[in-house]
């Protein structure tokens, strides 16, 4: 009898180690199941997964990236953007979270607040405008890019000084250019105050594009605007030929607006609007 219940006594506990085996090894098989139907774009099944992992395992090392994925499972699914949106705040309180991560999940975030705000959910731009103050250098450049595209200036005046920050200490050009482009959609008035570095005033012989736009019987110009050619170029080569050929039903044809401002440098070149009592001027000296 006593050897009878030893063997059964190792028995039991040889299952008991097992089970406890398999449950230390069941987060890991579904963190790696979830990630594989994420690269096939399964998002609703992989979110199950990780739902599951969330769920039953919430001591697991795998718990903060989980998380994260599943915000980008939410993300890619039409109609989640606010659960996504809460999904990566959530990681972002997580202690172990991954620094790698972090930067995305903010930018993320504001992805998903000017895409909840176009959809008229007006409180959720907050999230994106408190991202202007991350104590991510990148995550502050990327906001103040992103919410030069929104349609409220009192919100978009806001990223002025991220996008002079950007000017004063990036040497990256092909992001100096996009804060540039941004001022200019912010105001394009404010250009001439942030609109230059310390190295590119200094630059004499620079072509400047410069543009005035009169309104019929006025004689100071409504707008009146200075660009660098070389950033007014890079502006021009952005926009697509389906705007191009847009703007070409509508009588602008804007290849040889450029192409005449280049032949007649330093000659003004008009452009009158008689429905809408605009006179436009165009030089480049």
């Amino acid at each position: 009898m006593r050897r009878i219940s030893i063997i059964l006594l190792t028995v039991i506990a040889a299952a008991s180690l097992g089970q406890t085996y398999i449950q230390a090894q069941s987060d890991y098989d579904l963190f790696t199941e979830a990630k594989v139907l994420i690269f096939d774009k399964k998002w609703a099944q992989a979110q199950k997964i990780l739902d599951e992992l969330l769920e039953k395992h919430p001591d697991s090392r795998y718990y903060a990236q989980a998380l994260f994925y599943k915000g980008k499972c939410l993300e890619e699914q039409r109609g989640k953007e606010a659960d996504a949106l809460a999904v990566f705040k959530r990681f972002l309180r997580q202690e172990d979270a991954d620094r790698s991560l972090i930067e995305d999940a903010e930018n993320t975030i504001v992805d998903l607040a000017i895409r909840l705000y176009t959809k008229g959910r007006r409180s959720y731009l907050d999230e994106a405008e408190k991202r202007l103050r991350s104590d991510y250098r990148d995550v502050r450049y990327y906001t103040a890019i992103r919410l030069s595209f929104v349609d409220e200036q009192r919100t978009r005046e806001k990223a002025l000084p991220v996008l002079k920050e950007i000017l004063d200490e990036s040497r990256d050009d092909e992001l100096r250019d996009r804060a540039k482009l941004a001022i200019l959609r912010i105001d394009p008035d404010a250009f001439e105050e942030y609109g230059e570095g310390p190295e590119e005033r200094g630059v004499r012989g620079a072509r400047i594009l410069c543009i005035r736009i009169y309104k019929r019987g006025q004689r100071k110009p409504a707008l009146k605007l200075n660009i660098p050619w070389a950033l007014a170029d890079l502006a021009f080569s952005a926009i697509s030929e389906e705007d191009k050929a847009s703007l070409r039903r509508e009588g602008y044809d804007l290849d040889r607006i450029i192409r005449q401002l280049l032949d007649m440098e330093g000659e003004v070149l008009e452009i009158h609007d008689e429905e809408n009592g605009v006179t436009f001027q165009i030089w480049i000296k």
